[in-house]
C-alpha cells in the first residue's frame, strides 16, 4: 500500500481551498456544501453557528446567491498544521476583491479543520474571523 506524502496531502488541501474559492466566486451552493462532512460545524464571520451539513446548506442557500455581485473572493492557504496524517488545521487568508483587484472591506482569517476520509479531504470544523488591523 502506498503511503501518502505530506506534499501530496498539502496539494489535496490546497485543492479544497481552491474549490471553496471557486464555489464562492461562482455562487455554487451545492458545490460549496459538498466540501463539508455531514457532521461538520461552521461558525461564520458574523458569528452564526451552524451544526451539520443540512444547516450549512440551508444558510448557504439563503446568503450565497447574489452575494458575490461585483466581488471576487480570494482564498489562500497560509499555513497547514497536520494534527495527524489525516487531520489538518488549515489557516486561510480570505479577501474580497473588486474588478480591479483591490481589496474590498476587511480580510478574513478562516481556520479550517479538515479530515481525510476515503482519499478525500473535507471541511470538518470551520471558524471564520475578521482580521482587525493592529
Amino acid at each position: 500500500m502506498e503511503t501518502t506524502t505530506e506534499d501530496t496531502r498539502l496539494a489535496a488541501i490546497e485543492r479544497v481551498v481552491a474549490a471553496v474559492q471557486h464555489a464562492q466566486r461562482n455562487e455554487l451552493v451545492e458545490e460549496f456544501v459538498g466540501l463539508f462532512r455531514p457532521d461538520a460545524i461552521w461558525t461564520t464571520g458574523h458569528g452564526k453557528r451552524l451544526i451539520g451539513r443540512d444547516e450549512i446548506a440551508a444558510f448557504t442557500r439563503k446568503v450565497l446567491p447574489g452575494a458575490m455581485t461585483e466581488l471576487l473572493p480570494s482564498y489562500e492557504v497560509e499555513h497547514v498544521l497536520f494534527l495527524r496524517p489525516d487531520v489538518a488545521a488549515v489557516k486561510v487568508r480570505q479577501r474580497y476583491l473588486d474588478a480591479d483587484g483591490r481589496q474590498v472591506g476587511s480580510a478574513g482569517s478562516p481556520l479550517y479543520v479538515m479530515t481525510e476520509e476515503d482519499g478525500r479531504w473535507r471541511l470538518a470544523a470551520c471558524q471564520n474571523t475578521e482580521v482587525v488591523d493592529p
